[in-house]
């Protein structure tokens, strides 16, 4: 009888259908670049805070650290050797010892428009009848929907993607705004309605890009996940996080922010709203790929400078 391999890597991951689905794509990603027998890559299902938190907005309770706390710890306590993250989940702070190691190349960084299918002719944000109401948690989404449309009507949507279409089409609400990477890795890209154009609705920070965190005295680990790494889409992020950094970003406050690395060049176009839609404020900054970190920390000073504390007061 054949004897079971011993796991060579332990991968940390939330429970979620698309957690996994991104926790198996490093799995496997991770084997074909290592030669490791999947078989030998565990991936281990840690629940979350925020994944019992369904009833309120995670501004509420603790913001993005509670995506990752749980599984943060045990990285830290070595039961697991990586963690696997949506990056756009990740807090601007880690834990002393921990550091993002890796990122797999980026998926479409997109928001979505789904409406209801009883009401085929409202194709995006600008057809939906007035006074209709939109489903999301997003503090960002909410505040640019608001921005566009400021009739429409915004209720708190927490679950995963599956939960919130069904939600959608049980009549809870008119349309829903969801991230295309998602839709993509769960195989259902069918249900948008369509694409919102990222220079006008500006991503999260780290939408669509998964991150690999390791223990940052763990050479091996390291080792092995940078041979994975995408280098175009850990330079997009270091420009990201370091914008987010300087805003002291949270889940408290609608932010913004998308870079794009073209060659040698990376574009960068960041903002911060009020809550209610009523001003938003933008930057676009433009430079060399190897300044990323610098260019992003600048435009998140300057967007502050401009801004004004009392805009983060009132959020």
């Amino acid at each position: 009888m054949a004897q079971s391999l011993i796991p060579a890597l332990r991968i940390g991951s939330r429970g979620s259908p698309l957690a996994l689905v991104q926790a198996r794509e490093v799995q496997n990603r991770l084997a074909n670049a290592t030669g490791l027998n999947p078989a030998q890559i565990e991936i281990k299902v840690i629940r979350t805070t925020g994944d019992a938190i369904q009833d309120r907005p995670l501004a509420d309770t603790g913001g993005k650290g509670l995506f990752t706390n749980e599984i943060e710890e045990a990285l830290l306590a070595g039961t697991i050797d990586l963690a696997v993250h949506s990056s756009k989940d990740m807090p601007t702070v880690l834990p002393g010892g921990l550091i993002l190691s890796a990122f797999l190349p980026r998926e479409d960084p997109r928001d979505a428009f789904i409406g209801r299918a009883t009401n085929p002719s409202a194709k995006t944000l600008r057809d939906l009848p007035r006074g209709a109401v939109v489903g999301t948690a997003s503090l960002r989404r909410q505040a640019l929907v608001k921005h566009l449309r400021p009739d429409l009507k915004i209720v708190p949507l927490r679950g995963n993607v599956e939960t919130r279409l069904r939600k959608l089409e049980a009549g809870d609400f008119d349309a829903t705004i969801l991230a295309v990477a998602g839709l993509k890795r769960l195989g259902l890209l069918a249900a948008a309605t369509s694409f919102l154009d990222a220079e006008e609705f500006v991503p999260a920070v780290g939408q669509g890009a998964i991150g690999i965190e390791t223990r940052e005295s763990d050479d091996k680990t390291r080792a092995l996940v940078a041979q994975i790494d995408d280098a175009d889409t850990a330079t997009a992020l270091a420009a990201e996080r370091a914008f987010l950094a300087v805003l002291d970003g949270s889940c408290r406050t609608p932010i913004g922010g998308h870079a794009r690395v073209i060659g040698e060049t990376i574009r960068f176009r960041g903002l911060i709203a009020k809550t209610d839609g009523s001003e938003v404020v933008e930057v676009t900054r433009e430079g060399r790929a190897g300044d990323a970190t610098k260019l992003g920390a600048d435009a998140g000073h300057d967007l502050k400078a401009r801004a004004g504390a009392g805009f983060f007061a009132e959020n």
